[in-house]
């Protein structure tokens, strides 16, 4: 999900907007901490992490949370550029500086797949140049099979033009992103005809996971496989409107389930993450039941009116606040249910800082990690331009926008030695906590604290464990005390 370009549908946006209120009834690093990405790196080797009822689990017993960005290339090849405006070493370091430990890497069924039953190895090692920088500073990455309105014959992206059925109705998809999902009989005939699995195209998809996994299932900081973005239900979406549509998340179970098995047929250690409807990134439920795999996890999206309409000249709406934490209840009720992990994989994609610092505060006490949609804006077809990166330009890495890197480049506890209890940044007052119940870990709780946030250094108390790092460190470690029931943590800044 990316902020709509409208291009004068002002009152289709309305419309939109009336139905969400309803349902509410090259450069160097950047003010990086340690001014390079060593200081920063990851304390483990890379290991596949697993799970511990809800939460991720490093090879030391400790807790992991992930704080990221998406990069996705929606555009032919489909694999980023290696230039400034694309994805460079300078990029990696800028990432590590400044405390990401996760990207969110599209990778395109189109790419993967160009023509039928054929695997594009070229593709491949374009997508392994930027996995490849990302690892070696430590940062994990997230493959997601990226989608939006399926195929640029829909003014979209994804899936391969051999993949579009025909012959087609009439291609009424002329109303740019998400309208044509709501609006367009062709794109919904086409999403429907490809859930029905009417031409067989599930089994190449199942194919081309097999491929991805088969290449990267040995890769160190692989995190995983997303296994489909925003999944559309076709013309069953009034159904699926802040309800719960069961028809349709049956054969999407179905679904997911097969992409599964085709990257269980490579890869059994990494994560797979399913993904629900789309409109559940708008306050729906979702309703899968339990599925038996050890290494599940559920990759979900938090959006309001905020983003939808952001480029339309429209206000924001009051239901950001009703639906942005009932999608956050939402994702934990149904990873109780699936039995799986959970990652919130996109929200943001524009410059609302009341929107961002909400999410970001949610997804703190929901004790969730999170990928900023997006990194770059990557030449977005589906996109808002410029309001959705993080940089003014994004060929200058010292253009970042300041007020939103506050937001985004925050203190979290990256690796814990326990099982967290709660976690809270207050960006006006600068004040950091966490609480958790300590666990046979073997490695210390680490705590990412930047130094935009903390110019001046910081002062840091701990009840039920001790400092074990130096003063003001860009990484705060803390070992617990032996018979500790509860370890406390409070950063403040030095006076």
């Amino acid at each position: 999900m990316t902020v709509p370009r409208f291009s004068g549908m002002q009152g289709l946006a309305a419309m939109l907007a009336a139905l969400l209120l309803a349902g509410c009834g090259s450069s160097s690093p950047v003010d990086g901490s340690a001014g390079g990405g060593g200081a920063l790196a990851a304390s483990d080797s890379g290991a596949a992490l697993h799970r511990d009822g809800a939460f991720m689990v490093d090879e030391y017993n400790r807790v992991v949370l992930l704080h990221g960005l998406n990069a996705v290339w929606k555009l032919k090849p489909y694999t980023i550029p290696d230039s400034g405006k694309g994805f460079t070493g300078a990029d990696a370091d800028f990432l590590a500086a400044n405390g990401f430990n996760l990207v969110r890497l599209g990778v395109l069924f189109a790419g993967v797949m160009p023509q039928k039953g054929v695997i594009d190895p070229n593709y491949l090692d374009g997508v392994d140049r930027v996995v490849q920088l990302l690892a070696s500073r430590h940062i994990r990455v997230l493959l997601d099979f990226h989608q939006d309105m399926y195929n640029e014959q829909f003014q979209g992206e994804g899936f391969p033009d051999w993949a579009v059925p025909g012959p087609l109705l009439l291609n009424d998809a002329t109303h740019g992103f998400p309208l044509n999902e709501f609006l367009s009989l062709a794109l919904n005939n086409v999403y429907d005809q490809f859930w029905a699995n009417s031409n067989g195209l599930w089994a190449q998809y199942l194919a081309a996971w097999t491929a991805v996994a088969t290449r990267w299932r040995d890769q160190p900081y692989l995190l995983g496989y997303d296994l489909f973005n925003e999944p559309w239900p076709g013309t069953q979406w009034p159904t699926c409107f802040e309800l719960d549509c069961v028809l349709f998340d049956a054969t999407l179970l179905k679904f997911q389930q097969q992409a599964l098995a085709g990257v269980r047929a490579a890869d059994t250690k990494h994560f797979a993450f399913f993904e629900p409807q789309q409109l559940f990134d708008f306050g729906a439920p979702s309703g899968f039941p339990a599925v038996n795999d050890p290494a599940l996890g559920l990759s979900w999206h938090a959006y309001c009116s905020a983003e939808l309409f952001a480029s339309t000249g429209l206000p924001d709406l009051p239901d950001c606040s009703i639906l942005e934490p009932r999608t956050m209840s939402n994702a934990d009720a149904q990873i109780a249910a699936l039995g799986a992990t959970s990652l919130m994989t996109e929200f943001g994609a524009n410059d609302d800082l009341t929107d961002i610092g909400r999410v970001t505060n949610l997804a703190d006490q929901h004790l969730v990690g999170w990928t900023y949609w997006a990194y770059k804006t990557f030449s977005d077809p589906t996109g808002a331009g410029q309001a959705e990166s993080l940089f003014a330009d994004d060929s200058d890495l010292t253009s970042l926008k300041a007020p939103k890197a506050d937001l985004l480049i925050r203190p979290y506890a990256r690796a814990i030695a326990g099982t967290p209890l709660a976690m809270s940044f207050d960006n006006g007052s600068k004040a950091f906590s966490l609480s958790y119940t300590p666990r046979a870990a073997t490695a210390p709780t680490e705590i990412f604290v930047p130094t935009r946030h903390y110019p001046k250094g910081y002062s840091a108390t701990v009840r039920g464990g001790h400092v074990t790092s130096a003063a003001n460190a860009a990484v705060l470690t803390i070992a617990n005390d032996t018979g500790a029931a509860q370890v406390q943590v409070a950063v403040t800044s030095a006076p």
